[in-house]
């Protein structure tokens, strides 16, 4: 009892000693909480992309690798359609049959991101031993271009047209938990069911349905075919989510991959493992099972996204730990200063005390007492601090961009006397992704422990320089 009453009459007698000490801390842990919530709000950021992808329990995702675009000098492969342009014009060629591109729409719909997978994979994934569920998907590019008449003639300056695409996605019905439609919530109309099977219906996301005025009972055009609007999905913000979503049956019925029918084939394939630990398990199974497919989990996807969304990542990573580690090595320094200063004034004191009977290491605890409760101080009004850099960083920062590039299927071969030269275009989308930076129980449990080590760092300087200090000095100067 008389150490705490002792200790609480010296922090009220040295106030001002103890204030600097504890908003030294105060601010270096504030700095602290302020980058981890930060950077947990771009982690979360991060995470909501690819569940907005690939939906909400989907642990692992394996997707057919993507198709390789044909050399350069070299055609597409054989069913394929390409757009040559040359000195006599723009033409349409499949399997070696050309025509007249000039003024025409080119529209088809191709699973040119990845390549097809047996439907038949999905069931043998499902049986592997640490696998709860898995779905197939079909990740479908409904992609156009209109021909100008001039292109590639002479004198003609008619630019490369801009390829207008959108993305369809191919929904098992039977399986409608995993996927990414499980991600969001109808905001209009109802969902697909599994009644739907073999039903032209869609559900549209809604950022699409706004862009192009589509509401429930509107209908939508794929490669030609008119599919009815039944409901309005709205996905989590921070995605880049399909377009429109539509039964798989339907979606291997229209779509082709270089002139072959799809039937029977998906190119994703969703996974939810047994438990969360089980997710590098499944991974390795999965792998071992689909050797030629691209097998990932959600935090990997994650690393895929571009824009500024990965840039601020970096920084807040990166600079922001750095600066965080200087600021508290400068607040442990100036707290251990002062309390050294605040020893080297207090030797009659402890002179007094020498001669009433305490000992050192007494004294030295009454020292790292004062100190780490200082330092708890400063820990809570940096956990204070770190709440209130975390809401002006939330009210403040602009929202960033989140980039996902994929291909078009289309592949346009440009003739020349130089020889002729392939490319398949691509089309990038970017969704604006909102930071907001949220204090977590791991920051303050981190805060608190950061108190109590620079109140003890702090205690321990200034018991180095108790324990030097001789008696006869410190009697001395006694009055």
């Amino acid at each position: 009892m008389f150490f705490i009453t002792y200790l609480r009459r010296e922090l009220r007698r040295r106030i001002r000693q103890a204030v600097f000490i504890s908003l030294g801390l105060a601010l270096g842990i504030g700095l602290v909480v302020t980058v981890t919530a930060a950077s947990a709000g771009v982690k979360k950021a991060q995470s909501d992309v690819p569940s907005s992808l690939y939906g909400l329990g989907t642990d692992v995702t394996v997707t057919g690798k993507p198709p390789q675009a044909p050399a350069p000098g070299k055609a597409p492969p054989s069913g394929a359609t390409s757009l040559q342009i040359g000195p006599g014009g723009a033409k349409i060629c499949q399997n070696g049959t050309c025509s007249n591109a000039a003024g025409q729409t080119i529209d088809h719909l191709s699973s040119a991101s990845y390549s097809p997978i047996a439907q038949s994979k999905v069931a043998a994934v499902t049986k592997l031993k640490d696998v709860k569920a898995a779905a197939g998907g079909l990740v479908l590019s409904d992609n156009s271009i209109t021909i100008p008449r001039n292109l590639g003639k002479p004198g003609s300056g008619s630019p490369l047209p801009t390829p207008n695409s959108f993305n369809v996605d191919g929904v098992d019905t039977s399986r409608l938990p995993l996927g990414p439609l499980s991600a969001g919530t109808i905001t209009s109309g109802r969902s697909l069911k599994s009644s739907d099977a073999n039903s032209d219906v869609a559900v549209l996301d809604s950022g699409y349905a706004t862009s192009h005025k589509l509401k429930v009972g509107s209908t939508v055009r794929i490669v030609g075919h008119s599919v009815k609007v039944i409901g309005i999905v709205a996905q989590p913000q921070g995605g880049s989510p399909p377009d429109v979503y539509i039964p798989l049956a339907r979606a291997q019925a229209l779509g082709t991959d270089g002139g072959t029918s799809l039937r029977g084939d998906v190119n994703t394939i969703y996974v939810t493992a047994a438990s969360a630990a089980d997710i590098p398990t499944v991974q390795q199974e999965t792998r071992k099972l689909l050797p030629g497919d691209t097998v990932t989990t959600a935090s990997s996807l994650a690393s895929e996204v571009t824009g500024s969304l990965s840039s601020t990542a970096r920084l807040a990573n990166d600079l922001g730990r750095w600066l965080s580690i200087l600021v508290l090595i400068a607040a442990f320094a100036v707290a251990s200063l002062l309390t050294m200063a605040a020893v080297a004034r207090r030797v009659r004191e402890f002179g007094t005390l020498k001669a009433l009977g305490w000992r050192t290491r007494r004294i030295i605890a009454q020292v790292i007492g004062e100190s780490v409760v200082m330092g708890l101080i400063g820990g809570a009004a940096g956990v204070g601090l770190g709440f209130a850099g975390a809401a002006i960083i939330t009210a403040i920062a602009p929202k960033l961009s989140a980039t996902i590039a994929s291909s078009t299927g289309q592949h346009i071969v440009s003739l020349g006397t130089g020889g002729g030269q392939s490319f398949a275009p691509t089309a990038t989308h970017t969704v604006a992704v909102p930071m907001s930076a949220s204090v977590t129980a791991g920051a303050i449990a981190v805060a608190v422990l950061l108190a109590v080590a620079g109140g003890l760092l702090a205690g321990s300087f200034g018991s180095w320089r108790i324990a030097r200090l001789r008696p006869a000095d410190a009697l001395a100067r006694v009055a």
